[in-house]
């Protein structure tokens, strides 16, 4: 839902968030070599570019919820990357908290899609 809560829409984040993707590669490699999946890497990719990782990381709540959390909590939803897609680009409330997701107008549904594809992949369970 607000897996990308009260995120802005800015491109400056390289010094916001790229420490996050180390924790990913090593949050991934020690559950499964998911690296490997075209959508984790070009899902991180655009991630890596926006500024999503100001307020999530992959394996802790910031002011939006972890990735990690967000892909348990929708593991086996086939709706779930068109429902998330909307919601990082609409934006949201109320699932994770009273913490507004800014919406993300200039995403693409397809670049969203992505994006959520890489999240759902990071399930732990």
């Amino acid at each position: 839902m607000a897996f990308l809560a009260a995120c802005g829409g800015n491109d400056n984040n390289a010094s916001n968030g790229g420490g996050d993707t180390a924790a990913a590669s090593t949050a991934t490699n020690e559950t499964a070599d998911i690296t490997a999946n075209p959508d984790y890497q070009k899902g991180l990719d655009l991630i890596s570019k926006s500024d999503c990782l100001t307020c999530h990381k992959v394996t802790e709540k910031v002011v939006g919820p972890a990735y990690q959390d967000v892909a348990n909590k929708y593991a086996g939803v086939d709706t779930a990357v068109t429902y998330l897609a909307h919601k990082v680009i609409h934006g949201g409330s109320g699932v994770w908290g009273p913490a507004m997701m800014t919406p993300h107008p200039q995403l693409s549904e397809e670049d969203a899609e992505q994006m959520v594809k890489y999240v759902l992949l990071l399930k732990t369970k």
